[in-house]
């Protein structure tokens, strides 16, 4: 079984991001783009590197590559919850576009940018696919025209994906499998619906074996970090319950004993006004208007 999750940012940077494992991130990007964006070879811009992570540089758990026909590739995987993802998405997309002007490039040679994020929770409201793509459409016509191409952002949910082995159909179904149930995973006994393909077979046989003593440590620490984070989530959560029903049952109290002072004023004006009292006295016991009297 594995015992590596590899939905942690810091074994997915290390699984998809490193030299050695190339054929894996190609595999993933072209399960995910149309077949007119497929890649057969990726240059790596940020790779896996312990250094730059144990020296503060959380921004490299993303994955940077350019493929052979200049496109560039964003490739993230978030497993907390961060419902401004979309804000953080298009940032890192026009930062990596940022990073090729960067280079001398002319605005006429910017090549087109593909942004994927992975995400281990749900984001997309009302929606059940798992996968979604985003680009700039005319909105008249809802056609891209071609002539913002440049932009394409992809959301992968794999909350969302819930196919059994005998369901798979797609290289993204085997993705999603592996990522979501690597910890029923054996090498010695993969589903053959996976095992038809070489590079989950490759991923699978990798991620148990990929860490070394101190970055073992390091990913430890990370999940620890990871737990924590939810632990105070949970808590904030449970105190804003808390909070929200005591703020509701004094509401209620409240409401409730104004409207018992309220039916009990009522009765009076209504006794007493039947007794042939003067609406003036009345108004003055009871707290209420003369016209309120005049309408019982």
């Amino acid at each position: 079984m594995c015992k590596i999750n590899p939905r942690v940012d810091f074994a997915f940077k290390k699984l998809f991001g490193s030299e050695e494992n190339k054929d894996l991130l190609i595999s993933l990007i072209n399960a995910i783009v149309s077949e007119q964006e497929q890649v057969v070879e990726v240059e790596l811009k940020n790779p896996y590197n312990l250094a730059d992570y144990q020296a503060g540089k959380m921004s490299i758990l993303d994955i940077k590559a350019k493929s052979e026909g200049g496109r560039w590739f964003n490739v993230e995987m978030q497993i907390s919850e961060d419902y401004n993802f979309d804000k953080r998405a298009i940032y890192y997309w026009a930062k990596l576009v940022t990073e090729q002007l960067s280079e001398g490039m002319m605005f006429k040679e910017l090549k087109k940018t593909i942004s994927i994020n992975i995400l281990d929770f749900n984001f997309i409201p009302k929606i059940t696919d798992v996968h979604n793509c985003y680009k700039i459409i005319n909105t008249a016509t809802g056609e891209d025209d071609k002539l913002h191409d440049i932009f394409e952002l992809h959301y992968i949910e794999l909350k969302k994906f819930k196919k059994n082995y005998q369901q798979i159909d797609s290289a993204l179904d085997r993705w999603s499998s592996f990522l979501t149930k690597a910890s029923q995973l054996d090498k010695e006994h993969i589903p053959p619906e996976l095992a038809i393909d070489k590079a989950i077979v490759k991923a699978i046989d990798a991620v148990d074996r990929m860490f070394n003593e101190e970055e073992r440590v390091v990913y430890e620490v990370r999940m620890q970090s990871l737990a924590d984070v939810e632990s105070k989530i949970a808590s904030a959560e449970e105190k804003g319950l808390k909070k929200g029903m005591q703020e509701g049952i004094e509401k209620g109290r409240q409401e409730g004993i104004e409207k018992g002072i309220n039916d009990a004023s009522l009765a009076i004006a209504v006794n007493l006004r039947e007794k042939g009292i003067d609406f003036a006295i009345i108004a003055e016991v009871t707290g209420l208007t003369e016209n309120d009297i005049k309408t019982l």
